[in-house]
């Protein structure tokens, strides 16, 4: 059989052009509908950093309505892709030195006036990509004036997250009676308000502080402050807060409220001086749980004094053997052989008062010191709930200290 050369039938072949023709024009369709989308995106993003460039320098919401930082930025088309392009190194911190830097939002401030003081502390690279990042991010008017901690290895981003959580501008803390110099160091560093080593240094130095009711100075020209740290209430200002000024409100506060009259008294007492009730009221404020016991407590101490038997305090050994790091106390339980630790403030090895105050004392102690109660008790020991038991006679303490066990 010979070969014929095949042909498509009409009808088929008609089809087919047909359907090349319709697949043509969907594919041109869906190209320009692409190409709208596309040149849509584009076009918003550009209006939202043609608004972030021109409203970068709005206030903050600390401000005043009026601007004051924004009207000289130059708005061209140069400044605004710069700013666009510069805002991809929001994950690059500005350097390596990890120090912690006080930077302060202003009541009044506008955003472009952070930017630029930022640049200028070397917290960040530019100014104009950290307003853009500002305002993409639309925090740009919710700055609030506050303290903020930053540090130069921060990334920009990190940066605007943290301008979120100022600090407030005050902090209420309460500083508890009867703790020792470097608790409240503690407490107040942990509050951000103090350098804690330099709170150290100066409270026993005693260097540049003169208030008149401080003792003597030693040889050295030096004078601890303990016992003269006010305890109380206080409320301090986040800005502008040092070491040196947290100590002289405490200073200030002692003055206030052992007043003329309470120091008077005390040099008219028989312990002769401030110095030294203020060292006995510290006794009294660690050994007091209950407020009513402390006159009772420090008239026992007195009477020892007037006999001169030694005080036999655990808190001035405990004092004496500093910071139990075992059990992250500077309180610590006493065992038979600490009582045999060598310092200068275990009183059961040295008569007298200890050296100097072991912990700031509140007013009712200090009081309690200057004019303790009149009694002929000689001994105490305490009961589980924190109240003591009191005794005339060594033999009438054991019985209570077998009692109270």
């Amino acid at each position: 059989m010979s070969k014929r050369e095949w042909r498509e039938p009409r009808g088929l072949a008609a089809y087919r052009a047909r359907q090349e023709r319709e697949t043509s024009l969907l594919r041109q369709l869906v190209g320009l509908a692409l190409a709208v989308v596309v040149l849509a995106g584009v076009g918003a993003l550009g209006l939202s950093f043609w608004r972030a460039w021109a409203s970068a320098g709005r206030p903050t919401s600390a401000t005043a309505p009026s601007d004051a930082g924004g009207g000289n930025d130059m708005e061209g088309m140069a400044g605004r892709l710069f700013a666009l392009f510069q805002s991809g190194d929001a994950d690059k911190p500005a350097g390596t030195d990890a120090t912690p830097v006080k930077f302060e939002i202003r009541s009044g401030e506008t955003a472009a006036q952070v930017a630029d003081r930022l640049q200028r502390e070397g917290l960040i690279k530019d100014a104009t990509s950290f307003r853009v990042l500002l305002r993409v991010q639309g925090i740009d008017t919710k700055l609030e004036a506050g303290s903020f901690e930053l540090r130069r290895t921060m990334t920009p981003r990190q940066i605007a997250d943290a301008l979120q959580r100022g600090r407030p501008a005050s902090i209420t803390v309460t500083i508890p009676e009867g703790w020792r110099a470097e608790e409240i160091a503690t407490l107040l560093a942990g509050q951000g308000l103090v350098d804690q080593a330099e709170f150290m240094r100066l409270a026993q130095t005693g260097e540049g502080f003169s208030q008149p009711f401080l003792p003597p100075r030693d040889g050295n020209g030096r004078v601890n402050l303990e016992g003269y740290l006010f305890p109380d209430t206080y409320t301090f200002a986040t800005t502008n807060t040092d070491a040196r000024a947290v100590i002289n409100r405490l200073l200030d506060t002692f003055g206030a409220r052992v007043d003329d009259a309470l120091r008077k008294a005390a040099a008219a007492s028989r312990l002769d001086n401030l110095h030294a009730a203020v060292t006995l009221a510290s006794i009294v404020e660690r050994e007091a749980r209950v407020s009513d016991e402390r006159p009772l407590i420090a008239g026992v101490y007195a009477n020892r004094l007037g006999q001169g038997m030694k005080l036999d305090a655990d808190p001035t050994v405990q004092y004496g053997m500093g910071f139990d790091k075992e059990r992250a106390t500077w309180w610590r339980p006493l065992t038979v052989e600490d009582y045999r630790f060598a310092s200068p403030y275990n009183t059961y090895l040295n008569p007298g008062l200890p050296p100097g105050p072991i912990c700031n004392p509140g007013l009712a102690a200090i009081r309690a010191a200057i004019a303790p109660a009149q009694t002929d008790y000689l001994f105490f020991v305490a009961r589980k709930d924190g109240t003591h038991i009191f005794a005339r006679t060594f033999e009438e303490h054991v019985r209570n200290v077998n009692s109270a066990r």
